[in-house]
């Protein structure tokens, strides 16, 4: 024996290497009690890698070169927007009148008093980086002199809108607010809504009191939808209830923002309701934007039910849906992945002859990626493209970030590149997620190259692209970066928002970290947010990751009684946390709800479910999980069949587990090596040891490099088969092709030559692991301990253990005492 099997030992080309430990670095800035280092902390980071390991430099300084300064009042805290929102159309229709009533005739400018004209000359002709200085030189002039109220009219009507908008912040800041005329309070308004300039309005009345002002009902409903567009929810309900108590009718837009307030503000169902009774009792006719903004925020909160039957009840009641409301819709559908009823919307769309538009494909393509039909989402561009509507950089961005979060990264570059070539413009949010998909694999010199791409297309980065370098900072061995990110974050201009505090949770969770995660949690309220349902999901993260499931149903609980409905998100992270801590209870308890149709088994759901199964190795729920996924209508990834054909190999469900290999082929998907590691696997059990040795010369041939599971499991199938000498063959192969073996490998090989009585030769492997400083470990002691007893070798098998201090001096006493019991415990049996 000691001929054959050792007459040549194979030669390890690897030196062994102990993985590195990233220092557990936390932070702490000036505005905010961040969590701070520990002593210990403090030298593991002093004595960390190399700085230039991380091209985090180089990174943060493409970041500012493309970040444009931006302007900021101290004390509005403004910071200009552009974006439109749903209800702007409302806006614009309601106040085009009000431009006739800030000019009521073209002559307005030549009959301005002459000390008026001259400072209306003067800010016409001043260059806008010079207008505060020049207004602050004219202060006396302007405040106590000229007709204010007439001089902001012809500025703005002369059409320097942003001179008007600087003006009135100038007005604002340096006046007594209690001295400001209602008529002076109403045309700013009524300005600042016509220009949609809500980040101004909004702080505007933080510093204006508005319960001593008389405006109508259009002035304040301007002033409820900047509340809105600023998340300022409450303030905006506030004000509502102040509108309504000073008698003034409410129209159908203020109702109409007053519906978004609510859908965004979120857990309010109850209350919109309410408004639309309120709206029917009034008299007021639902349009369109009514429709739509209840419907989306049935979306936002993952009620389906309730949407389908709110559209239901809209049609009964003789409303003709419009593409807006059925856009609305398909969103709900899309955001679900729920793929077959969005189709069945697009059927009705084109039986009640309302033509899909942009938006409609949009949402479309949304519920196909959703469902993980990513190719014919993609696909759909094409047939949007023949039916002449354009894609815009929505509908690429849809795509490519659904083929980023399936880790199909080099498909979602390849959508990039193919959107730029056909001529559609990125957008920040299509940027920004590419940088969050390559910021996942840590490909830091792409994310530069993606940032300067940003600055060449004149697209500057903006907070969510800050937040989503602060993400990638949740990595593995980079959360030491994330104090330096957040403080080149507010040196931007960039002031953290409740974004910036759930994408901090979450980072932290992801590190392993669920107390400084928690932490922030505290200094997110101590900021002045609200936890909305992204925060708690971000903490359960944290608590998934350590399986703490007790914690994780409190803080659910918890949640629910602050009428925070649970989404598809927050089921997935509890079946996380299940599989994690192994409660299969748990998972059942999940799987029942969805299955009894209380949860909406959406795809990201019944696929976390699937996996959740498999960690917890439960046959028959993933085998249930998969018979619903499939029923659903559903396309399973990579992952999720590997994930089947696994557990069936395992089981040796040989059948089933055929019956999955000939899907993923004729889905179109390419097995890869999981895929083949599961097919040796399932032959090495079933004792078919050379169609697993097979396998892996297939896999050479075709130039696919195996990996250290896939020689591992073809070891254990020769070993199994007694067939020793081929093993150890396959031991020096792997050695040859640079895969070093680890204990698993050298346990396997001492089972099979221990079961067999050959002693001899697990001395020598033995010998051989301490070699190449490969320690064996208890489980190593106890194989040869059991095969010397079973061959009823005890005398043997007590020399045995009375050597291994001889060669493992680091072997403690009372495991060499309890391998010794095991012996003398075998002997009396």
């Amino acid at each position: 024996m000691e001929e054959t099997f050792f007459a040549s030992k194979p030669a390890f080309l690897l030196q062994p290497t102990k993985p590195i430990s990233s220092p557990n670095v936390k932070f702490n800035t000036s505005t905010l009690s961040l969590p701070s280092l520990l002593p210990q902390q403090q030298l593991q980071q002093q004595s960390s890698s190399s700085p230039h390991s991380f091209p985090l430099d180089s990174l943060l300084q493409n970041l500012h070169v493309s970040s444009p300064l931006k302007p900021y009042l101290p004390s509005l805290h403004v910071m200009r927007s552009h974006n439109q929102c749903s209800l702007s159309s409302h806006f614009g229709k309601e106040d085009s009148s009000s431009v006739t009533v800030l000019g009521d005739d073209d002559r307005l400018i030549d009959f301005l008093p002459n000390n008026c004209k001259f400072i209306f000359n003067s800010i016409v002709e001043c260059p806008v980086s010079s207008l505060q200085s020049f207004f602050n030189s004219v202060k006396v002039e302007l405040l106590e002199e000229v007709d204010l109220i007439s001089l902001l009219k012809a500025v703005d009507f002369s059409g320097n809108t942003e001179k008007a908008i600087l003006m009135i912040e100038w007005i604002v800041l340096n006046s007594d607010s209690d001295k400001l005329e209602n008529q002076m309070i109403e045309l700013m308004v009524k300005i600042l809504g016509r220009k949609s300039q809500h980040s101004v309005t909004s702080p505007f009345f933080d510093v204006i009191h508005f319960e001593d002002f008389t405006m109508d009902i259009q002035a304040w409903t301007i002033i409820l939808h900047a509340y809105s567009r600023s998340s300022k929810y409450d303030k905006a309900i506030a004000l509502f209830d102040f509108i309504k108590n000073k008698g003034l009718s409410p129209t159908l837009v203020t109702y109409n923002v007053m519906l978004d307030v609510y859908g965004k503000k979120g857990r309010s169902w109850d209350k919109i309701l309410s408004l639309l009774d309120e709206m029917r009792i009034s008299g007021l006719k639902f349009d369109d934007f009514t429709c739509s903004t209840v419907i989306s925020a049935c979306g936002r909160e993952g009620l389906l039910e309730e949407a389908k039957s709110f559209f239901l009840k809209l049609k009964l009641r003789g409303y003709v849906p419009g593409t807006v409301t059925y856009n609305a819709l398909l969103q709900v559908f899309g955001k679900a992945g729920a793929y077959n009823e969005a189709l069945s919307v697009l059927k009705e769309m084109e039986e009640n002859n309302c033509p899909p538009d942009l938006v409609t494909y949009n949402e479309l393509i949304a519920a196909y990626v959703r469902a993980g039909f990513h190719d014919e989402g993609a696909a759909l561009i094409g047939t949007m493209t023949d039916k002449g509507i354009l894609p815009n950089a929505v509908t690429y961005t849809t795509v490519i970030d659904a083929l980023g979060k399936a880790g199909k990264e080099e498909k979602a570059l390849s959508m990039f590149a193919y959107m730029k070539q056909s001529g559609c413009v990125p957008n920040v949010c299509t940027y920004n997620s590419i940088l969050g998909m390559l910021g996942k694999k840590s490909r830091i010199e792409e994310m530069m190259g993606i940032i300067c791409d940003m600055k060449s297309c004149g697209c500057s980065p903006n907070r969510v692209t800050w937040n989503t370098i602060l993400a990638m900072c949740g990595n593995k061995g980079m959360h030491k970066y994330v104090n330096r990110v957040f403080h080149e974050m507010k040196k931007s201009g960039f002031e953290p928002d409740r974004d910036t505090f759930n994408t901090l949770i979450s980072a932290y969770g992801r590190c392993g970290s669920e107390i400084d995660a928690g932490k922030m949690h505290d200094e997110m309220v101590k900021a002045g947010f609200s936890p909305c349902i992204t925060t708690y999901n971000a903490l359960l993260n944290a608590l998934s990751r350590r399986g703490d499931w007790k914690a994780a149903e409190i803080l659910l609980q918890g949640m629910i009684d602050k009428g925070f409905k649970a989404n598809e998100t927050t089921y997935s992270l509890m079946l996380h946390c299940y599989s994690k801590g192994g409660n299969v209870r748990g998972i059942e308890k999940i799987a029942k709800e969805i299955y009894d149709g209380h949860i909406y088994p959406s795809w990201m759901l019944s696929r976390t479910l699937i996996l959740a199964n498999f960690k917890c190795r439960s046959l028959s729920g993933m085998e249930r999980a998969f018979q619903e996924f499939m029923k659903n209508g559903y396309k399973p990834d990579l992952v999720l069949l590997n994930s089947m054909f696994s557990i069936f190999s395992r089981n040796m469900m040989c059948k089933q587990a055929h019956q999955i290999l000939r899907y993923i082929r004729e889905s179109g998907l390419e097995p890869d090596l999981i895929t083949y590691n599961s097919l040796m696997d399932m032959y090495a059990r079933t004792g078919e040891c050379w169609k697993a040795q097979q396998v892996l010369n297939v896999l050479l041939k075709d130039g696919v490099r195996p990996d250290l599971v896939s020689y591992n499991t073809v070891i254990k199938g020769f070993c199994r088969q007694g067939l020793m000498k081929e093993a150890l063959g396959t031991l020096t192969e792997m050695t040859q092709r640079d895969i070093r073996p680890c204990i698993v490998t050298y346990n396997t090989l001492i089972a099979g030559f221990s079961g067999r009585g050959f002693f001899h030769e697990v001395d020598e492997l033995i010998d051989y692991m301490f070699e190449n400083k490969c320690r064996p470990n208890e489980l190593t002691y106890n194989t040869v301990v059991d095969g010397y007893c079973k061959s009823r070798r005890y005398r043997e098998a007590m020399d045995f253990v009375a050597r291994i201090k001889e060669r493992d001096d680091s072997y403690g006493d009372q495991a060499l005492q309890g391998l010794a019991n095991r012996v003398r415990k075998n002997m009396s049996s």
